[in-house]
């Protein structure tokens, strides 16, 4: 992120851990946005784009942990769990379905500063993976252009969700079930029709794959580095 200031949304019913939180990470120069309630966190995210959240568990009306599985589709969004003592299952389970690391009440400021740096770090590594370069081709995931050979390919949304995410998890297999998940699609034909038309904007040769190979009874994989 560089110069830029990162937003950050807390969410906890406890007034005092808001106000806590907030306070030790202005001083940090984060931005922070707060939300009383899993609902109230919910209505701010449909309007602002945060970089982080930092979410309770144990709220009352949705968990944090209801929140994460109702949303997780559409969050791209990093989260730090809040948990209390006693709360290894809802950890693991959190962990599990999309959290990106959690701390235990009560905690000290400075740890949760440096899981925050952490993550932050993290993600600005992924983010920059948006121009890949590797022989003749260029995938831009900003532009969502592929170009091959003095020519240029457009690539549409449900590509570029596979094209991302093979690319942040280099030499990793998704399976058909990986990656009808990603892109809300779960018959096996129309994934291995997308990753078709995908081979012929990136591979010289689409009948004889280099790059985005198919590994017999596992799945796909992205070879660039």
């Amino acid at each position: 992120m560089d110069n830029l200031i990162a937003h950050i949304l807390v969410v906890d019913d406890d007034d005092g851990i808001r106000t806590l939180v907030k306070k030790y990470l202005n001083e940090n120069n984060y931005l922070i946005t707060t939300a009383i309630s899993a609902e109230d966190a919910l209505e701010k995210i449909k309007i602002i784009k945060f970089d982080l959240i930092i979410l309770d568990i144990m709220m009352p009306g949705k968990s944090g942990l209801e929140f994460i599985k109702e949303n997780q589709k559409k969050l791209e969004t990093p989260i730090i769990l809040l948990t209390a003592k006693g709360e290894a299952n809802e950890r693991v389970e959190g962990l599990e379905i999309g959290a990106d690391d959690y701390l235990p009440k009560p905690f000290e400021p400075k740890e949760l500063l440096l899981r925050i740096k952490n993550i932050l770090e993290k993600t600005k590594k992924n983010d920059q993976k948006r121009v890949i370069k590797f022989e003749n081709i260029e995938i831009d995931l900003n532009k969502q252009i592929i170009s091959k050979k003095n020519n240029e390919y457009k690539i549409n949304n449900t590509e570029k969700k596979i094209l991302e995410k093979m690319i942040n998890n280099p030499g990793k297999t998704f399976s058909r079930e990986d990656i009808g998940f990603l892109i809300e699609l779960d018959k096996e034909r129309s994934i291995d029709v997308i990753i078709t038309r995908l081979r012929k904007k990136i591979e010289i040769d689409p009948k004889n794959p280099k790059f985005l190979q198919t590994i017999r009874g596992a799945g796909y994989v992205l070879w660039i580095e």
